[in-house]
């Protein structure tokens, strides 16, 4: 028997391909991207990360408002997303501001953790102040602005969103740290 063969018997021999030839590949499917990428080549194999930590930040200009973007799955929040490997808390909060904005950005301080244990997303909270930067759309914000603290606040309609804010713009609450389960 010649090397493809084996590699062909072995393949037919696999659950996978058992799976597969039950349901006469109509209804095929994975329940998830990562029962397709389980490590198959240790130690090089692709492992799904157990846990995504972002970065988000609560952007003031000098007449006290507050930067939010419109995202096109929900609604107005302010700039944030996950962190890269190899990058801090502190410049994923940059980046993403800029990315998902243009805004360019100084850190005034770090607020505090929303941990969603559900989903296991640790979400990192900066206060930061507008320096420049040409407000922009990208891909991930339909609309850029600025807006006064009580109407942004009404704006973001995803409560624990607005919780965010209102914990970021309250020093008594930093820093501050909530476990949630959504």
């Amino acid at each position: 028997m010649n090397h493809y063969e084996e590699i062909e018997k072995q393949i037919r021999k696999s659950a996978l391909h058992q799976k597969a030839k039950q349901r006469d590949l109509g209804n095929l499917y994975l329940e998830s991207s990562q029962d397709f990428l389980t490590s198959t080549a240790e130690p090089y194999a692709y492992h799904p990360p157990k846990h995504i930590v972002s970065a988000a930040t609560i952007i003031l200009n000098e007449a006290d408002e507050i930067l939010l973007i419109k995202g096109p799955r929900r609604g107005w929040e302010f700039p944030g997303g996950q962190v890269e490997e190899g990058e801090s808390l502190h410049d994923a909060a940059i980046r993403e501001a800029k990315e998902e904005s243009g805004a360019d950005i100084e850190i005034m301080k770090f607020c505090g953790v929303f941990q969603n244990v559900k989903s296991s997303i640790s979400n990192n909270l900066f206060l930061a102040t507008y320096v420049g930067g040409k407000l922009t759309t990208s891909s991930e914000s339909l609309e850029v602005g600025f807006f006064p603290i009580d109407q942004a606040l009404e704006m973001v309609t995803r409560k624990n969103f607005r919780q965010r804010m209102e914990y970021c713009l309250n020093e008594e609450h930093h820093p501050f740290y909530v476990a949630f389960n959504q």
